[in-house]
């Protein structure tokens, strides 16, 4: 099947587009009911007991393992691989396609995330803790669990998949990696169905807290859906959060062939690096990963009706995307929005490209476009033109979305994905 869609695509750029969506976030468990909280103002932060650190502020996923895995399974993988499979299940149901039937060679699992297996170590030292430290105690799942592939490989394990299946580490962009790279899979023809996006098990680790913490940049709020707000001058930081979003993505013409539901095509996009610090963001940069993304999807900047941010919450990063956001957008654009989506869930990490665009998608049938909220004083630095603050807005039409995702070491991802019209 494979060398045959190449002999008849030799420079193949199909049109690929997003058929099935499963998601799991601190407020919702499927798109409905987290586009549903997006528009009314609900958040998902809560209190947390974190090993070491007592009660912090977390954003906590409530979905239902056992529906898709036995209580061994749970019990043996890992958070991520359970967040995992929730979340490709719920995609591929919603897709409508004949997974049955499909031939698992031809499905690929791509998987952006942050890190994996911090949670597992610390768990099993604090394990053997309890022993003098005797090692022989320590979990033979250990290694399995810990493994990079570890989200990934649990997916094809419940799925049956013997198509490739492996996650992407790009620290905070690797949601919008996970698309990226699926779409490029099935332009090459490697694959025939993807599995793509992003999952976050970090509010297990106590690590991720702590070093948030030595930075100075751990959110605080005596009020928890209040704690994540970006753009606003009393901002002090993240919240971490856990979850998941992963997409079916499809070939155009093999979804029509099955007369899938289409929820949007992917445009364009644009990956590069800082090379500047281990932390600190780059406007420059950001803003030349803008320009890369609207140049590959032959795009202008007043083309594009949504813009949601990364921006986390920490007093610089959001000033330099703001920065970025301002050097490529100009006051140009009025018909294009700003928002950003971990004002509600807090910042989940691997998971939070793919989380974001998912909140945004509904736009595209009901043109309305979900709010930041907590922003009770805008900061100057962040003032730009088409920020949607505390209240939704009514778009006159959204045609085309921009999401962006960055990460530490510099690593910076923007995708665009439009409104699919045949």
């Amino acid at each position: 099947m494979a060398s045959d869609f190449l002999l008849a695509h030799p420079l193949n750029l199909s049109r690929i587009v997003i058929t099935g969506v499963g998601l799991t976030a601190p407020n919702g468990n499927s798109l409905a009911d987290f586009r549903a909280n997006l528009l009314a103002g609900v958040a998902g932060i809560e209190w947390l007991d974190v090993r070491y650190m007592g009660r912090l502020l977390a954003g906590v996923c409530h979905y239902d393992p056992l529906k898709h895995q036995r209580r061994k399974d749970v019990r043996v993988g890992t958070r991520a691989g359970s967040i995992s499979i929730w979340c490709a299940r719920e995609a591929i149901a919603d897709s409508g396609v004949a997974f049955e039937a499909f031939p698992k060679d031809r499905v690929g699992i791509y998987i952006g995330c942050t890190e994996h297996g911090n949670v597992e170590t610390e768990n099993e030292i604090f394990a053997i803790s309890k022993f003098n430290y005797d090692t022989k105690y320590w979990s033979h799942y250990h290694n399995p669990r810990t493994v990079a592939n570890n989200p990934a490989g649990e997916a094809s394990l419940n799925l049956g998949v013997t198509g490739p299946a492996y996650t992407i580490g790009a620290a905070c962009a690797a949601g919008n990696l996970g698309l990226i790279h699926a779409a490029q899979m099935l332009r090459l023809g490697e694959v025939d169905l993807a599995v793509c996006g992003g999952v976050s098990e970090s509010i297990h680790t106590f690590g991720i807290f702590a070093g948030f913490k030595s930075q100075g940049a751990l959110a605080t709020n005596d009020v928890p859906a209040r704690a994540s707000r970006p753009f606003d001058l009393a901002r002090n930081g993240i919240v971490v959060s856990e979850g998941g979003c992963l997409y079916t993505l499809e070939r155009l013409d093999d979804a029509l062939a099955r007369g899938a539901r289409i929820y949007g095509e992917v445009a364009g996009y644009g990956v590069n690096s800082d090379a500047s610090d281990y932390v600190l963001p780059n406007p420059v940069r950001q803003a030349e990963c803008l320009r890369k993304a609207l140049a590959n999807a032959s795009m202008r900047p007043a083309d594009v009706h949504i813009v949601n941010t990364h921006a986390t919450a920490t007093p610089l990063g959001d000033i330099q995307e703001c920065e970025a956001i301002r050097a490529v957008f100009g006051s140009g654009c009025p018909e294009t929005h700003i928002n950003n989506t971990k004002s509600f869930i807090g910042h989940c990490m691997g998971a939070a490209g793919a989380l974001e665009l998912a909140g945004n998608l509904p736009s595209f049938d009901d043109l309305t476009v979900h709010p930041t909220i907590n922003v009770d004083n805008l900061d100057p630095a962040c003032a730009l033109p088409g920020l949607v603050l505390n209240s939704p807005v009514k778009a006159a039409r959204v045609d085309t979305i921009l999401n962006n995702s960055f990460g530490m070491l510099g690593i910076n991802s923007t995708l665009i994905v439009r409104r699919f019209v045949a």
